[in-house]
């Protein structure tokens, strides 16, 4: 199920709507890509070219590189390559990718239009799905909520909750804004007994905190 592009490119279409005329509102952003995204340690992430650490509990792996496996489970590798940071379940294939992207100089941002999108971005989810199951793919999807993540001012969350093969999946999106950054954090939780793997979730994204830079 190839969604997993079509979800950021739904987010930055909304992104281009919601501002792009009048003055700018901040300086063109250039990531400084001869530098390293992060340094990793055990499982924790300290960003160097992007403003944020994050961590994972000691069964996941931290990486800048993306899982195989990922691409099997239906996320194109185009859209992966986008992402810099990737947090998987080795046993269970459970994931969390984060990608940070400038905002564009016109672009401008509240939780309100956050919401917006977020939840836009659940249409585009349910289209793909249908797509490779047919009309007939059920998937519930709960309402947009707003999201607190560590030194982020505006962020919302969806969540999908589907079945493929027998197994539940959820499948989670938030999108949020710290200046000058968009961020997306794409996550898939696959249930397999004795595993708590949405606890493992939630620990990671209550571990994220864009710091500024020094």
């Amino acid at each position: 199920m190839k969604i997993m592009k079509r979800v950021p490119m739904i987010l930055l279409l909304g992104i281009l709507l919601a501002g792009c005329a009048g003055i700018p509102v901040r300086s063109a952003v250039k990531p400084d890509m001869s530098v390293p995204v992060g340094n990793i340690d055990g499982s924790h992430f300290m960003g160097v070219r992007y403003p944020f650490k994050v961590s994972a509990p000691p069964n996941w792996t931290v990486t800048t590189e993306y899982p195989k496996f990922m691409a099997d489970l239906g996320f194109e590798e185009e859209g992966l390559k986008e992402s810099q940071l990737f947090i998987f379940n080795p046993a269970t294939q459970s994931n969390l990718q984060i990608d940070f992207t400038p905002a564009g100089r016109y672009s401008r941002f509240n939780q309100r239009t956050i919401e917006w999108i977020t939840t836009a971005a659940a249409g585009s989810f349910k289209e793909e799905l249908e797509k490779e199951f047919g009309k007939g793919a059920q998937a519930v999807i709960s309402p947009t909520e707003p999201c607190s993540l560590k030194g982020v001012p505006y962020a919302a969350k969806g969540v999908a909750t589907y079945y493929r093969k027998e197994m539940k999946i959820e499948h989670g999106w938030v999108y949020a804004f710290a200046e000058p950054y968009q961020i997306f954090i794409i996550y898939m939780v696959l249930e397999r007994e004795g595993t708590d793997d949405h606890q493992d979730i939630k620990t990671i994204l209550d571990s994220f905190e864009v710091v500024p830079k020094q």
